[in-house]
């Protein structure tokens, strides 16, 4: 920190507080900034963020100057004030970093459990379409699952357009039957 007249360094605090006074605030600011930097990088290894956080306490001082009570000197003021910024600084980071881990461990234990329901829905609609007729299976897995068309479907098989639609009623009439459970995710797979 910057060796100056305790005396010195209360006045401009309180020209500052009394009188809104941005000299003397300058003042302070230029002669300790870079000393209350040095200061919290005790604290921060990131030069960028040391400087921020000196800033930012400066700041503060600025916009509560109406509010502050000094029961120290102006010297010891300020570099509890960094370190209690800094201290702030380090604790959000570390509140940060312990919620992006549980995130990250939500995130994996859902994929599992997406991946789970996705195969188990797999194994279902596999057996339930096991259990529809040949041709009404076929059928719905042309139009479902390769994205043919009613019209396409029915050229291929030779039948009517009707007996196609026929075929994916009853087909999905069973379906919603074998997968009354599962329908919502069966939906958004088909």
């Amino acid at each position: 920190m910057k060796t100056g007249n305790r005396n010195e360094i209360d006045q401009l605090l309180w020209r500052v507080a009394l009188k809104d006074d941005e000299d003397a605030f300058r003042s302070i600011f230029l002669d300790f900034f870079p000393s209350l930097c040095v200061f919290a990088h005790r604290y921060i290894e990131s030069w960028e963020t040391c400087e921020d956080i000196v800033q930012d306490t400066f700041f503060k001082v600025w916009k509560n100057r109406k509010n502050i009570e000094i029961s120290v000197s102006g010297r010891n003021f300020l570099i509890t004030s960094v370190r209690n910024s800094c201290i702030d600084y380090l604790r959000k980071k570390d509140t940060e970093m312990s919620w992006q881990q549980s995130e990250q461990l939500n995130m994996s234990v859902a994929t599992t459990e997406d991946l789970y329901s996705t195969i188990e829905l797999e194994n279902m609609l596999n057996n339930a379409l096991s259990r529809l007729p040949e041709n009404v299976r076929i059928v719905f897995e042309q139009n479902r699952f390769e994205g043919k068309t009613y019209a396409q479907i029915a050229q291929e098989q030779h039948i009517s357009v009707k007996t196609v639609e026929a075929y994916m009623t009853k087909a999905l009439k069973q379906l919603r039957i074998d997968l009354k459970d599962f329908l919502p995710l069966f939906l958004l797979f088909l």
